[in-house]
């Protein structure tokens, strides 16, 4: 049964993935994709399959791992009696909330809790609700797509955003297997799904002379958006990845980032570029 459900877990990465290269390359072809999804709901046998696809129309979460007996996509408290059945794995359990199939991660990405803001402050608006000053790179060491990631994750750790940057790195890595996520214009949006605690969190990593980041063909990549998602805020991230692929299909736009030298020169430049578009 254990490999029943990593089949629906990487089923259900490659229908994201698809959302993904639609909401970032609109027009894109996407027959690789499509290929390897009608493949794999086909090893599916019934009534499963109906069930995964019916879960799926209604969110494109359709299986989601627990963490502390909470289903981490309703937050739904469970039993500890379900939860140890759900860990041996004998059958696919599903949450008595909200209904998604459930299955326990024998290893899990935590965010860093953040400090609150203070009383008085004025709230965050637009790309300030997910990045900060200190996640900004203007200028990656790094040579290649694997160390400019790895960079990027030293990054966020340094700043107190996540616990495990090399676990971070790594599950960056599987995702990029599945299909690059380099775009056109020299853009990048690597991303890890399903870490723990905290909101969704954006890092900016500038490479001045550029990476080979995607398939043979592919221009450099020199921008290279980092977000890392906790699963209440999957859906939402297509909306970001939306209004950045938008803003930055637009040279001008690309060469402020481009031309930042400094973190607070870069992050400015973010902000300049995303009031209208991300909000």
């Amino acid at each position: 049964m254990q490999k029943v459900i990593n089949d629906l877990v990487q089923l259900q990465e490659l229908t994201i993935a698809r959302a993904q290269q639609a909401a970032s390359m609109p027009g894109a072809r996407l027959t690789e994709l499509e290929s390897a999804i009608e493949s794999m709901q086909n090893t599916l046998k019934e009534p499963l399959r109906t069930q995964f696809l019916k879960l799926q129309k209604r969110d494109m979460l359709a299986i989601v791992p627990l963490s502390n007996q909470v289903c981490t996509a309703c937050g739904m408290s469970l039993p500890v009696s379900f939860v140890q059945s759900v860990r041996q794995a004998e059958r696919i359990h599903q949450c008595p909330s909200c209904a998604r199939l459930v299955y326990f991660r024998k290893y899990s990405l935590s965010r860093i809790p953040q400090k609150r803001a203070r009383r008085g402050e004025p709230p965050k608006v637009g790309i300030e609700r997910f990045s900060a000053a200190e996640l900004m790179i203007p200028s990656l060491e790094a040579k290649t797509r694997d160390d400019a990631l790895l960079e990027i994750c030293r990054k966020l750790e340094a700043e107190s955003f996540v616990e495990d940057s090399d676990k971070l790195h790594e599950t960056a890595l599987k995702r990029e297997a599945i299909i690059s996520t380099a775009v056109d214009h020299g853009l990048a949006f690597p991303h890890v799904r399903e870490v723990e605690g905290g909101g969704l969190t954006l890092a900016l990593g500038i490479s001045k002379k550029g990476i080979k980041f995607g398939g043979p063909g592919r221009t450099l990549t020199r921008i290279i958006f980092f977000m890392v998602i906790p699963t209440s805020a999957s859906a939402f991230y297509l909306k970001l990845l939306s209004g950045l692929t938008q803003t930055f299909r637009e040279a001008d736009n690309r060469d402020k980032l481009l031309a930042a030298e400094t973190p607070e020169s870069l992050w400015k430049a973010l902000l300049k570029t995303t009031k209208a578009t991300i909000q």
